[in-house]
């Protein structure tokens, strides 16, 4: 997200929105991998590396426009518990799909070259290991048709 030069608060506040989304992906990966087999246990944490090296960018972005990036919470809360790898996957696929919905929001809330393509890459990135939880959780498609809607 280097090179963003200024963006609107419309812009800021999406993008704030995107850092907390992937708080909360951080904080659902640290729960269900876990309850992962070795091999989905390991995509777990390549993903959780994602979610991190994105959201460094984010906070740095965010402190270069004078904004305050907003803070991870201690807890989230998750639409059911997390018991065995199948409600763990599915976790990871909500993790994900809220991540992709608040990049889609970033995308259509600037007009930021460097920020929109930053935000571009996030939400093709992001579809992609959703798509691999959502075959992991039997969810069809596996890409969904409108990433983030």
């Amino acid at each position: 997200m280097s090179g963003v030069s200024t963006i609107d608060e419309s812009a800021t506040n999406a993008l704030q929105d995107a850092l907390a989304a992937e708080h909360a992906a951080l904080w659902c990966y640290g729960l269900v991998v876990v309850y992962l087999d070795a091999a989905q246990a390991a995509q777990a944490r390549a993903d959780a590396d994602a979610h991190r090296a994105l959201r460094a960018k984010v906070e740095t972005t965010l402190t270069q426009i004078g904004a305050r990036p907003v803070s991870a919470q201690p807890a989230y809360a998750i639409p059911q518990p997390v018991v065995d790898a199948g409600s763990a996957a599915a976790l990871a696929l909500v993790a994900e799909t809220d991540a992709l919905a608040a990049w889609r929001s970033v995308v259509e809330r600037t007009a930021d070259r460097p920020l929109r393509q930053a935000a571009l890459d996030a939400l093709t990135e992001g579809t992609l290991r959703c798509s691999r939880w959502r075959e992991a959780t039997n969810t069809p498609p596996p890409i969904p048709p409108f990433p983030g809607r």
